[in-house]
C-alpha cells in the first residue's frame, strides 16, 4: 500500500474503519492531566481511557505532559494530537489511531502551565508514568531532598520536578477551591499509591503546608510490553494504518490494569472495558513486580552479558527458560499470596511466553536501564522475604550477581556494556575504589545504601552467595554457567 498523506484529522476519513479513533479528536473535554507522555502511557492508560469514553461517555480527555523533551509534543501537535498503536505478535500487524489527547503541557518549558492544569476544577485525576527515578525517593520511601528541590517546593524556583509539580498544583488547586482529586501513579513502585501519598506529604511539609482534603492516592498495577519504536515499526505502521505516523507506539496484544477503586472526583468507566477494580492491589502488584518484571530484568542482564541483543534472544540461551522457571517456582512463589484464580507459576509461564514475542524487538539494554531504581522493587523484596524465613534464594541471588557483573561494564566476550543508570557515577566510583575481584565488586555494591538496605548489606549468607555466583559468571560466562545448572 502506498501512503500519500500523514496522520491528522484530515486523514481520518481515509483510514480503514478499524483504524479510526474510538472517539472524535477534540470532542472530549479534559478531565485528566497525565505526567509522562511516553510510549507506555500512550499504549496503555490512553487506550483504556479512550475505550471507556467511547463506551460510556464522560469528560475524560487527557492533557499529556512531556517532562523534558519537546520532540514528542511537536510531533503530536503537528498531527492534531493523534497517534497510532501498532499491535504486533499475534498475526498480521494491526494499527489504530488514538484521539483521546485533549491538550498538552511541557514541564521543562512551561511548569506553571502544568501547575495551572492540575489546579483546573475540570481536572479530577492526575496520573503519572515518569519511571521510578523521577519521584526522587530512596528505597525506604524518603524524599531525596537537595537545595534545588527545596527551592522548587517552596516557590523559590520553577517547579521543574514531579514532586514540585504535584505540590504546587495541589496548593494552587486548594487556593482556588478546585474540588476533589485523585493522584494516580502508574509506575512500577511497590505500594505506589501509599508511596506517592508519602512523597506528597513530605514535600508539602517542606513547603510549610498540609495535604488538602479529598485527595486520593489509589494503588495501581499496569502491564503491557511497549518496546522502543524502530524505523521498521514506522514503515509497518504506515502500511497497517494507511497513513504516515511520526509518533506511533508499538505494543504486544496483552494489556492489564488493576486499580484500587478510590476516585473522589469520579473516573472513566475503565472497568467496563476490562480494567480490574479492587479494594487491595497488593497481590497483583507483587505478582507483577516479582514474577514478571524481575524475570524481565533477569533476561536482560543475563542476556546482555551473553552478548544477546533482544529479550527473545536471551530466552534462546540453552537452559535459561528452565532457570527462570525455577526462579519463579522456588524463590518468587513462596513470597506471594496471588489473587484468587491466579497461580504464581502460571503467571510466570505466561510472562515467558510474552517475552518470547520476537516481533516486539525488546532490547536487553533498554530493559537493563535504571537497575538501581528497579531492582529494589523487582528483586530485593524476594531476597529479603526468603532470607527472613532463613532460606537462601539461590536463583534470585544469581540474577542479582548478573546485575553486578553488568554494572562492572563488560560482557562475557569482553565487549563494553553501557551502564545507563541515575546512580552510574556512584556505582563506578564504588567499583573503582574496590579490588576488581568477586569479593571486591560484591562488597562495593552492597555498600551502596541507595540500593541495599542495611539488613541485606550486612547479610553474610547473601554476601557469600553473591560472591560465589559472581565468580561463576566471571570465570565461565552466562551460557556455560546456565548450561551447568541445567545439565
Amino acid at each position: 500500500m502506498t501512503v500519500t498523506y500523514r496522520l491528522d484529522r484530515g486523514a481520518l476519513s481515509s483510514l480503514p474503519a478499524a483504524s479510526r479513533p474510538a472517539v472524535t479528536p477534540g470532542s472530549v473535554r479534559p478531565g485528566i492531566v497525565h505526567l509522562g507522555l511516553g510510549a507506555f502511557h500512550r499504549a496503555h492508560q490512553a487506550v483504556y481511557t479512550e475505550a471507556a469514553v467511547a463506551a460510556s461517555g464522560g469528560d475524560w480527555g487527557i492533557i499529556g505532559v512531556a517532562p523534558r523533551s519537546r520532540a514528542i509534543l511537536d510531533k503530536l501537535r503537528e498531527q492534531d494530537g493523534l497517534y497510532s498503536v501498532l499491535t504486533v505478535g499475534d498475526g498480521a500487524d494491526r494499527a489504530r489511531a488514538v484521539g483521546i489527547l485533549a491538550g498538552f503541557g511541557h514541564a521543562a518549558g512551561d511548569p506553571y502551565g502544568v501547575v495551572a492544569a492540575i489546579a483546573d476544577p475540570g481536572v479530577r485525576i492526575v496520573s503519572m508514568t515518569v519511571t521510578e527515578k523521577a519521584y526522587r525517593l530512596d528505597p525506604a520511601g524518603r524524599l531525596l531532598l537537595d537545595d534545588e528541590l527545596r527551592a522548587q517546593l517552596t516557590g523559590h524556583a520553577p517547579p521543574a520536578s514531579v514532586p514540585a509539580l504535584l505540590v504546587r498544583g495541589l496548593l494552587r488547586r486548594q487556593a482556588a477551591g478546585g474540588g476533589p482529586l485523585t493522584v494516580l501513579c502508574c509506575d512500577n513502585l511497590m505500594g505506589n499509591g501509599p508511596r506517592i501519598r508519602g512523597l506528597v506529604e513530605q514535600a508539602l511539609d517542606v513547603a510549610g503546608a498540609q495535604l488538602p482534603g479529598e485527595v486520593a492516592f489509589p494503588a495501581t498495577m499496569v502491564d503491557r510490553i511497549v518496546p522502543a519504536t524502530s524505523a521498521d515499526h514506522l514503515r509497518r505502521t504506515a502500511a497497517a494504518l494507511g497513513a504516515d505516523d511520526a509518533a506511533p507506539v508499538v505494543a504486544e496484544p496483552f494489556l492489564q490494569w488493576v486499580m484500587q477503586d478510590d476516585f473522589p472526583g469520579g473516573r472513566p468507566d475503565w472497568d467496563g472495558v476490562g480494567a480490574i477494580m479492587t479494594d487491595d492491589v497488593t497481590g497483583w502488584e507483587k505478582l507483577k513486580l516479582r514474577a514478571l518484571n524481575a524475570v524481565h530484568s533477569a533476561c536482560a542482564y543475563l542476556g546482555a552479558l551473553a552478548g544477546r541483543e533482544l529479550i527473545a534472544d536471551s530466552l534462546e540461551i540453552p537452559g535459561l527458560p528452565a532457570v527462570l522457571r525455577r526462579f519463579v517456582a522456588e524463590d518468587v512463589a513462596p513470597t506471594i499470596e496471588p489473587p484468587e484464580g491466579v497461580t504464581v507459576i502460571g503467571y510466570g509461564e505466561t510472562a515467558l511466553g510474552r517475552f518470547a514475542n520476537r516481533e516486539l524487538g525488546h532490547r536487553n539494554l533498554q530493559v537493563a536501564m535504571d537497575g538501581s531504581q528497579k531492582l529494589p522493587h523487582r528483586l530485593l523484596g524476594t531476597v529479603a522475604d526468603r532470607r527472613r524465613t532463613g532460606d537462601t534464594p539461590g536463583w534470585a541471588i544469581l540474577v542479582l550477581a548478573a546485575w553486578m557483573r553488568f554494572a562492572r561494564g563488560y560482557a562475557d566476550s569482553g565487549a563494553p556494556l553501557h551502564l545507563d543508570d541515575p546512580l552510574a557515577d556512584r556505582i563506578r566510583e564504588a567499583l573503582a575504589a574496590a579490588p576488581d575481584t568477586a569479593p571486591g565488586v560484591v562488597g562495593a555494591l552492597l555498600a551502596l545504601p541507595e540500593i541495599f538496605p542495611p539488613h541485606l548489606a550486612s547479610d553474610d549468607v547473601l554476601r557469600h552467595e553473591l560472591i560465589r555466583w559472581y565468580g561463576e559468571l566471571e570465570r565461565h560466562g552466562v551460557e556455560a554457567t546456565v548450561r551447568g545448572l541445567t545439565a
